[in-house]
């Protein structure tokens, strides 16, 4: 995927990453990946963040941190409605 959205998680998106399929908050050691809490900042998938958001699950993010190309994903109003940083 394109991980083009910096989000700050939320324990109701960690568990609905986790309940699609997309586990964020296991240690995966052997990637480097220390697994995720609420909290934490990180980015992610620009879809698996855009299907949170239309699930109700949407994550805070910080637009100055995330990609521009995550416009062809969601509406810039959207992107603004989550900006934790606009």
């Amino acid at each position: 995927g394109r991980h083009l959205v910096c989000v700050e998680t939320t324990s109701e998106f960690l568990a609905h990453q986790r309940a699609i399929g997309n586990d964020l908050s296991t240690p995966a050691p052997m990637y480097g990946f220390p697994g995720l809490k609420a909290g934490d900042a990180w980015c992610v998938c620009a879809s698996r963040w855009a299907d949170a958001v239309i699930s109700g699950k949407g994550a805070p993010l910080r637009a100055r941190a995330s990609h521009a190309k995550a416009l062809d994903f969601a509406p810039e109003e959207t992107i603004r409605r989550f900006a934790s940083d606009a």
